[in-house]
């Protein structure tokens, strides 16, 4: 049973990283790129904004939540999660 729990805890692990990443990829490729160049493109980045804004205010608390049930590892994924969340938020505010 440990080796069924801890597999599916890494693959959570991967999916909440991978997520935060993504949701700040999407973030600065909004501030870097101009996406309205082409209408499609445009039209894809409205729908989108809200659910990955969505992704970045909620990855750090969940992320922080299983953080603190692996007993605050520094190798966990979810620390470095947690972390590219916080900045991406902290850039979104300062950027205005």
């Amino acid at each position: 049973m440990g080796d069924s729990f801890t597999a599916k805890n890494k693959k959570t692990e991967r999916l909440v990283f991978f997520l935060s990443l993504g949701a700040s990829a999407f973030w600065g490729i909004g501030k870097v790129m101009d996406v309205y160049q082409f209408a499609a493109v445009g039209a894809v980045y409205e729908l989108l904004w809200l659910p990955f804004l969505t992704l970045l205010v909620g990855l750090p608390l969940v992320s922080f939540v299983f953080w603190a049930k692996e007993k605050f590892k520094l190798s966990s994924l979810y620390l470095y999660a947690t972390l590219i969340c916080a900045a991406t938020l902290i850039g979104m505010i300062a950027s205005g």
